[in-house]
């Protein structure tokens, strides 16, 4: 598998935080097995897809409750979580804080950034 196939998945899953993105549509739109996409990802990537996916959408969260007033339940919603409470225990597990004392406090946080490759 190329740099470029692993880009083309980091792509696909930007394109798709807001949605579910999932392993075997992945692997269907770059054309390789699930298998041998997620052994290939955590190889170059250096976290398995699932966890990629999961810290990619808690970051992208985190961003939206400091840019926007936007309801917490939205923000939560809006990535795929599926109550105000599944993602403040998800929140709290990764950052420390609640996503409402985050957004309040504006705390330093060490958010998960997205992976670019080089060729």
């Amino acid at each position: 598998m190329s740099v470029k196939t692993i880009k083309d998945m980091l792509d696909w899953i930007e394109d798709n935080l807001e949605d579910e993105p999932l392993l075997p549509q992945m692997a269907l739109y770059v054309g390789y097995s699930e298998y041998y996409c997620s052994a290939k990802f955590h190889e170059y990537v250096g976290v398995p897809f699932k966890e990629y996916v999961f810290k990619r959408k808690l970051s992208c969260a985190a961003n939206e409750l400091l840019n926007t007033d936007r309801r917490i339940i939205e923000i939560a919603i809006q990535f795929g979580f599926s109550s105000h409470e599944a993602f403040t225990r998800s929140f709290k597990r990764i950052y420390g804080c609640s996503p409402y004392q985050y957004r309040k406090r504006q705390m330093e946080i060490l958010t998960f950034e997205r992976v670019y490759l080089d060729e």
